[in-house]
């Protein structure tokens, strides 16, 4: 990851509201959650969290897909760990023994 792009995305993450929406959607998983079901766990008005979302999306953090009339975001797994790897490529000089590989990947819930 260069540089720029960390800037951006920890940019997008540099708001409270920003920062609980994407925590929400790590939280929930490779499923991600409805719009609506995301503005009710975080109790903000409609336009405000896709002002939000908007942001996420453009750092490359937050992915939807609508299904019928329901849009449903989902944080970008793959973005998250490569900015994780970028903030600790170099942590303890390299020495891998300081390191752990626990980067994020969830797994998908069985269907119920």
């Amino acid at each position: 990851m260069k540089t720029n792009h960390a800037l951006k995305i920890l940019s997008a993450l540099s708001h409270e509201t920003r920062l609980a929406a994407f925590r929400q959607l790590v939280q929930a998983g490779p499923d991600g959650l409805p719009v609506g079901e995301l503005r009710e766990r975080l109790d903000v008005p409609a336009a405000t969290l896709t002002a939000h979302l908007n942001i996420l999306r453009v750092a490359g953090l937050a992915l939807d897909q609508r299904e019928g009339r329901v849009i449903r975001v989902r944080a970008d797994y793959v973005r998250m760990n490569a900015l994780l790897g970028y903030l600790t490529e170099n942590c303890c000089s390299g020495n891998a023994s300081c390191m752990s590989d626990s980067s994020c990947k969830p797994t998908k819930k069985a269907s119920r």
